[in-house]
């Protein structure tokens, strides 16, 4: 087997902040490969298509920001965890200049409306991956809050109410540019989902 011509980490890196801040459509292998400092003909090679190449990318990150997210939401009061939570994702959303949005979001609104057009029900399979998985996430901070006293509700549909309203917050961020009104939105959901017992 002929090895790789390129560090495999660096072009799924350089692949997915050109994805992240134009869409798939927007994104010309041309552009990655001389900002990789590979040939084009390499990443054909390695991946096969930019839809491929994109979907290589997303995974790497969605293993990264599902990390990120166990970290934040694995120490400290309920209250707190979900605050840093919600940080983390505002943070995300509102990284790079302009402000890149939510990759997710982004990838879910490129979704192929019809066969071979953009990307396909793989790509929205790893986008419901992501989504499921910080839901899980959610879901035992929930459960764990619950043990301890600073949560009476039910875990499943209150991890399913935290993830509704981040993707509300991607479309808010894209429509308005906001920051402070999200993380105002934020502050209100934490109050509204925890009550008195989360304080």
């Amino acid at each position: 087997m002929r090895p790789r011509e390129f560090d495999h980490d660096d072009v799924l890196r350089v692949a997915f902040d050109q994805f992240w801040r134009k869409g798939v459509r927007g994104t010309q292998l041309a552009d990655i490969a001389r900002d990789a400092g590979v040939q084009r003909g390499s990443l054909y090679n390695a991946f096969g298509s930019k839809e491929a190449l994109f979907l290589a990318a997303y995974e790497r990150y969605a293993r990264d920001y599902l990390a990120a997210i166990e970290t934040t939401l694995g120490q400290g009061s309920l209250r707190a965890r979900l605050t840093a939570f919600f940080e983390v994702t505002i943070s995300n959303m509102c990284a790079g200049s302009p402000p890149r949005g939510c990759p997710t979001t982004r990838g879910l609104m490129e979704l192929g409306a019809a066969e071979g057009e953009g990307l396909d029900d793989t790509a929205r399979q790893a986008f419901a991956d992501l989504i499921e998985g910080i839901a899980e996430v959610l879901r035992d901070t929930f459960a764990e809050g619950k043990t301890r006293g600073e949560f009476a509700g039910n875990p499943e549909m209150a991890a399913r109410h935290i993830v509704t309203v981040t993707r509300g917050l991607a479309v808010l961020e894209r429509a308005f540019g906001d920051e402070d009104e999200l993380r105002t939105i934020a502050a209100h959901t934490v109050d509204l989902v925890l009550g008195k017992a989360g304080r």
